[in-house]
């Protein structure tokens, strides 16, 4: 195929060919800057998707274009047989902005899960204990689509087809009480998301988060935190375990850390860095150099830009924004709720969400569904006032010509 080709003859093409495990709507994005993405016909539409929250700085930011391209002609691949200059200042950022000692890297969330996994089972075999494997997670909980991360994600529907899943058990999301009857000597951690976003953008209760950290500690279990979709300043501040003052024994990144290269990361307490050794585990990709200045080129855009300032900012105006539509169309919306610019407005039961989310499409702006019936706002951060005040706009329209 050639760049002449229609919209039609390429959405036609992807139809025959890629595997058809998603659901595309019939058009195909061609170019992007900042929140706003066109298609091949040339129609633009307001990105308030991120895709899934990866778009940190947008599409196009002049800086981390810059760094990838300079990294590509230097060097692309090497492999983690050689130290790499981006991949050593990389984990030193990391560490230092998050409290963590060591980092791993690889290519993905699912990818950062496994890392943090193993790292829970080997150090308590490491202890001379074996049977201590289990980890407690959560009911609604996503944490990825390999065997590992699937154990733990906590929505049958994802789970479904795939034979036993053994070693985790999952309790109701912030029911402290429940946590504390689900451990016992065979726990190795408690895996937790700060918001769950896949299962509907669902924030922590107010002191959930310190509590898991307590009951941790009094079992001498790992407390893990699965950051992938909340990390790098969504939630308004870097981490949004940070918003609860709570440091986890190790954490997992990806997503926003390198704007949409992809890339994955595990850090931990420098009590665990002996965990993992040589052989133990590893990633042909992972800490590649490219990817490696991409998510410096973010982290420095971050501080730079005050771009966390913006969250914070842009944030409050979503926050506001969105409890204005839900109490307006309460016919067809019962609550909004979320954090920084991770946020949901979530619809009644029997509301057709896919053709809200059809309909919002045609007039120009992608969201996506989080849940039965969130429609979920995870836009770059580098949102403009303006965009935000669009994006609702939209919204309203779309809410008030339902029949």
């Amino acid at each position: 195929m050639s760049k002449s080709e229609s919209e039609a003859d390429l959405v036609a093409v992807g139809g025959k060919f890629l595997y058809p495990n998603y659901r595309q709507p019939p058009f195909v994005i061609v170019r992007g800057k900042g929140s706003e993405l066109w298609d091949k016909g040339g129609k633009r539409y307001l990105d308030m998707h991120g895709g899934i929250a990866v778009s940190t700085l947008g599409h196009g930011h002049p800086k981390l274009v810059a760094a990838i391209a300079a990294q590509a002609a230097e060097v692309i691949h090497l492999s983690n047989y050689f130290y790499n200059e981006p991949n050593i200042q990389l984990a030193q950022r990391l560490c230092g902005l998050t409290g963590m000692a060591r980092a791993f890297f690889c290519n993905s969330g699912a990818e950062a899960m496994e890392g943090m996994l193993k790292l829970a089972r080997r150090h308590f075999f490491d202890k001379g204990q074996p049977d201590r494997y289990r980890i407690v997670a959560f009911d609604s909980s996503f944490h990825g689509r390999t065997l590992g991360a699937l154990a733990a994600t906590g929505q049958k529907k994802y789970r479904e087809g795939f034979g036993p899943l053994p070693g985790v058990t999952h309790v109701p999301y912030g029911d402290a009480a429940a946590v504390r009857g689900a451990m016992g000597p065979d726990v190795a951690g408690i895996l937790f998301e700060p918001i769950q976003g896949e299962g509907g953008v669902l924030p922590a209760p107010a002191g959930f988060i310190g509590e898991l950290r307590r009951i941790a500690d009094e079992h001498g279990a790992l407390l893990l935190a699965d950051e992938i979709q909340t990390g790098i300043g969504r939630t308004g501040k870097f981490l949004a375990v940070q918003h609860e003052g709570v440091v986890p024994d190790a954490l997992a990144l990806a997503k926003g850390l390198a704007g949409g290269v992809p890339i994955g990361a595990m850090l931990c307490k420098a009590e665990l860095e002996g965990v993992l050794p040589p052989g133990s585990h590893g990633s042909t990709f992972g800490g590649n150099p490219l990817a490696s200045a991409a998510a410096l080129a973010v982290l420095g855009a971050l501080e730079a830009e005050s771009i966390i300032e913006n969250v914070q900012a842009r944030g409050a105006e979503l926050t506001q924004g969105l409890g204005d539509l839900a109490r307006k169309h309460e016919r067809w919306v019962s609550t909004s709720r979320g954090m920084g610019l991770l946020q949901a407005l979530v619809l009644r039961d029997g509301v057709d969400a896919r053709g809200v989310l059809e309909k919002l499409r045609e007039a120009g702006l992608l969201i996506s569904i989080a849940g039965a019936s969130g429609l979920r706002f995870s836009p770059p951060l580098v949102v403009r006032r303006e965009e935000v005040a669009e994006a609702l706009a939209i919204v309203d329209r779309t809410l008030g010509s339902l029949p």
